[in-house]
């Protein structure tokens, strides 16, 4: 799960206890060799060291790995410090200058590292307000994926049709009370941003008896929410939605048809300076990111999760099925 901070204070009040309580240590997941496909040598960049974080959940060390293995198979000299416990340790690293690149999400930066309060609901203009506000902190998002790690409700696959085959949020609202059940973990069942407003955006209102009636909501650890929704606990269950359950599980994302969550769409940041001085790492990044879906990520991260592969075999795996890379 990505940790969603809501507040910059904490993170700018908490990120030098975390620095030296935690550091940046290197990976301790291996890294398996690969040599060039698409992805191919650059010119000049043989003993050029680079450093690459990512955080400790699973899918940012898949995609750590990933950044990893093609700034090897292009011939830097990688210094792999994934696994970083955390976001506010692993963004300080980066804009103190100790980290060269990063996956990083859209939504996580406009709203946690940036302070503001309001989402934008256009992707594009969201990635772009974040690009644009970053320049002042030495960093350079380049353009993202389509993938979209963001909050969703789904409902199993078996009762789609019962449901009158639901599609969307906003036909939550034609169902009888009855049907209105929830699942959803603490922390998103309090937040100014989180169950309630939503079912506001959606013309339902927690606690009335014509709405949402709190007997039909189900408070859960994050974890237990998805087992609870596949085993009928309730209707719609709060997931992210490229978790690799959703897919193992069978569940069915509802469209958030009102955008009424934030986009977190995934972009590789870099340091400003590094990327100056190595232009050629947009191009090469440019190969990877626009094959990054939803439905990508929901593969890559049920390997790990549900399959227990190791996130650099999987990373290396799905390099090689793309043609980026082949095996060492």
């Amino acid at each position: 799960m990505r940790t969603r901070l809501t507040s910059a204070a904490a993170l700018s009040l908490s990120a030098g206890l975390l620095l030296t309580g935690c550091g940046l240590q290197a990976a301790t997941q291996y890294t398996p060799a690969a040599e060039p496909a698409a992805i191919e040598p650059l010119d000049g960049v043989e003993g050029e060291e680079i450093v690459v974080g990512s955080k400790n959940f699973t899918e940012q060390l898949i995609l750590g790995k990933i950044a990893v293995i093609a700034l090897q198979t292009a011939g830097f000299d990688v210094v792999d410090r994934t696994n970083i416990p955390g976001s506010v340790p692993a963004r300080q690293g980066q804009v103190n200058g100790e980290i060269d690149m990063e996956w990083e999400y859209t939504g996580t930066a406009w709203l946690s590292y940036l302070g503001e309060t309001a989402p934008i609901p256009d992707p594009v203009e969201q990635y772009e307000a974040v690009r644009d506000a970053e320049e002042a902190n030495g960093l350079t998002w380049l353009p993202p994926a389509e993938a979209n790690n963001t909050y969703a409700f789904a409902v199993r696959s078996e009762v789609v049709d019962e449901l009158g085959g639901i599609s969307s949020l906003s036909q939550i609202a034609e169902l009888p009370v009855e049907e209105r059940t929830f699942c959803v973990e603490s922390e998103f069942a309090s937040r100014n941003d989180g169950f309630v407003p939503m079912l506001e955006t959606y013309g339902l209102e927690l606690g009335d008896p014509q709405g949402v009636p709190r007997d039909n909501v189900r408070t859960l650890d994050t974890g237990a929410v998805y087992t609870a929704t596949d085993q009928g606990a309730c209707n719609f269950g709060e997931v992210f939605t490229t978790d690799g359950r959703i897919k193992a599980l069978d569940l069915v994302p509802l469209e958030d048809d009102r955008a009424f969550f934030p986009n977190y769409n995934i972009a590789p940041v870099l340091l400003t300076s590094t990327l100056e001085e190595h232009p050629e790492l947009a191009d090469l990044f440019g190969q990877i990111t626009p094959l990054l879906t939803n439905d990508v990520l929901q593969d890559l991260n049920a390997q790990v999760d549900v399959a227990g592969e190791q996130p650099g075999d999987v990373a290396l795996e799905w390099m090689v099925s793309e043609g980026l890379v082949e095996r060492g």
